[in-house]
This record gives C-alpha cells, sequence and structure tokens, in this order.
C-alpha cells in the first residue's frame, strides 16, 4: 500500500534574506487552496526560530499575517510540524542584513542543555502561534536535515513529546556539515531509531519517516527548472568555498533525488511515482508511506502541484499527514 505525506518546509532564505509576504504567506495561502479543492491536507514545518526572532527584532511587518495563517492552517487539519535552523536564536539585525549565529548550525552538536533550550523555546513558539498552549507537534525536521549525531537530539525531542522525524533523505552526503545518510539506504520506508539515525532499534523512542529519494545520476536533475531554483536562492552559497563543497557532494556515480513537489517536473513526479506503484504491484504487503518536500520559496509552479494531485487520485493513491501514517507504522 502506498501513501503520500505532502511536506513543506514553511520559511524564508536560510541567510534571512527576502520578505514573509513573497516566500512564506502568499505561497502558503494558494498551496492550501489547492489541497482544499482537492480534500487533502499536507504538514507545514514551521520555522519558529526565524519568525520569532524576526518579531523580536521588527524586521518584517507581516510577521502577524504569517502568525495567523499558522492558526488559520492549524484549524483547517493541516497538521503543524517543528522546523528549526538555530543559528537564528542567537542572530541580529544591521543595517538591513541578518548575522546569523553559525556556530549553532547544528543542533546535534550542541550541549544537550542547549538543545533542550532551543527545543523548549521553539515548541512554545509554535503554541503561541496556534494559541493552544497544550500543544506539541507531532514531527520535527531538522534544519539542513541534519540530525547527526543522533543520540542527544533524539532524546530531547522524546522529552519534549514529539514521536517523529523526517530530516533523512536516504543516500544524502554532505562533506561541509558531515551529514552522511548513505547507510540508510539499506532501510525499509520508515524505522524507530534511538542513538544513529541510520540504524534501525525495534526499542527505538522516534519513528523516522524519511523524504522518499531514488538514487540516479546526478546529471539527470539538471532540469531547467530546478537549477532555476537553485539559482534563485544562492545567496545562501555565495563563498567559494560552499559552491566547491557542493561540487564534492555531487562526484559520485549515483546522488539522490528528493521525492520534492516544488522543484521537480510533473513529467519528473509521474515517473518516480510510476516507479513505486509497479514496485508495491510486485509486492503489495509492503507499506510504504512517500514523504515528499517542498519549500515555500520554491513553490512558483501551482499548476504542477496541482496536476500531481490529480494524478494520485487517478491512481488511486491516498494523500495522508504524519498523525494518520503514524498509526499505521506503529
Amino acid at each position: 500500500m502506498i501513501e503520500c505525506v505532502f511536506t513543506i518546509d514553511y520559511e524564508i532564505y536560510g541567510n534571512g534574506e527576502g520578505s514573509l509576504r513573497e516566500l512564506v504567506y502568499e505561497p502558503a495561502e494558494k498551496l492550501m487552496k489547492i489541497f482544499h479543492q482537492r480534500d487533502a491536507r499536507f504538514v507545514s514545518f514551521v520555522e519558529v526560530a526565524e519568525f520569532e526572532i524576526i518579531e523580536n527584532e521588527g524586521s518584517d511587518p507581516d510577521i502577524q499575517s504569517v502568525k495567523q495563517q499558522i492558526q488559520k492552517m492549524y484549524q483547517q487539519g493541516f497538521e503543524i510540524g517543528l522546523h528549526l535552523h538555530p543559528q537564528w536564536y542567537n542572530a541580529k539585525y544591521e543595517d538591513g542584513r541578518w548575522l546569523l549565529d553559525y556556530s549553532e548550525y547544528n543542533l546535534c552538536v550542541l550541549p544537550r542543555e542547549r538543545i533542550t533550550e532551543i527545543v523548549a523555546r521553539a515548541i512554545a513558539y509554535l503554541r503561541n502561534c496556534i494559541g493552544k498552549l497544550d500543544f506539541t507537534p507531532l514531527s520535527f525536521r531538522a534544519g539542513n536535515w541534519l540530525f547527526q549525531p543522533t543520540q542527544s537530539v533524539a532524546a530531547v525531542l522524546f522529552e519534549q513529546g514529539i514521536k517523529v522525524d523526517s530530516s533523512v533523505f536516504k543516500g544524502g552526503f554532505q562533506h561541509k556539515h558531515s551529514l552522511d545518510y548513505r547507510q540508510s539506504l539499506k532501510n525499509g520506508h520508515y524505522w524507530k531509531f534511538s542513538y544513529n539515525i541510520n540504524i534501525p532499534d525495534s526499542k527505538g523512542t522516534l519513528l523516522e519517516l524519511p523524504i522518499y529519494t531514488q538514487m540516479m545520476p546526478f546529471w539527470k536533475m539538471l532540469t531547467a527548472k530546478r537549477v532555476s531554483l537553485q539559482r534563485k536562492g544562492a545567496s545562501i552559497n555565495r563563498k567559494k568555498n560552499s559552491r566547491f563543497d557542493r561540487i564534492r557532494d555531487f562526484i559520485r556515480l549515483k546522488y539522490p533525488l528528493k521525492f520534492d513537489f516544488c522543484r521537480m517536473t510533473l513529467d519528473e513526479l509521474i515517473i518516480m511515482m510510476d516507479n513505486v506503484i509497479q514496485e508495491d504491484q510486485r509486492n503489495p504487503s509492503v507499506y510504504r508511506p512517500l514523504v515528499a518536500i517542498g519549500h515555500t520559496k520554491d513553490l512558483v509552479d501551482f499548476g504542477v502541484v496541482d496536476s500531481f494531485l490529480s494524478y494520485l487520485r487517478e491512481k488511486k493513491v491516498p494523500v495522508s499527514t504524519f498523525a494518520q501514517v503514524f498509526k499505521k507504522c506503529m
């Protein structure tokens, strides 16, 4: 059985550039309308650290609209997940530019006390946005997918009431941040984990529902749409050493193509799903929850999203949320 979970990282560019209205509020509003028309829901991974600091600094007048939209999503049945880029919490806004604290870029390498402080603060702000003081997000996604080293963060998330992570993309590898998810390629479509996110543990406290990927030659990913969106957001990677690191990441026989409904063309999405449908027909006893990823800042082609949802309906592939999938996995 196949189910699709659409997740959207609800955020501006990683270096703080861009307006909330253009990169967050307006794309999310259009996406909500499309899903409403299809009687479906997505998971919104709200990057609350940046929103709290933007609000504190008064750097963007649309922060209140964003907070109201988060509450609206929750009230209308869209699932709210926690997304964190911890470099925001010590950020300063000077002369129209954000100065972020990149010493806290990877939540996983921070002292456990600091991890607890950050996660608790983020959940408190999310509760404030939603207007529900006992709200706890079911799911978490790490900034830049960084969930290594695993043990401390996994323990803190469990203590804070979170049950699902969706940071892994199978086959992922980043030289710069020592991210290595290649070992997870041999895992199933979901698994429990504890001290190492790559290693299934039947007694693990968290469930991993990874972003779905298919391994392929990297040059097949060089579509005009993907290259255009990459250039649009290239302001975060202006440094030469960052570009060099990314080139090193691609120098291998096959690279993971994420199930990205914002960056993929309709043909790419359909080909990827057709492959899974064929696998399911050969072995229908396997439960296949497929997590798709997108970013509000990448949402430019809403026709593709609508057409792909129509395709899924024709193929009788349900669109679900983590709350629905979690029960089946457990």
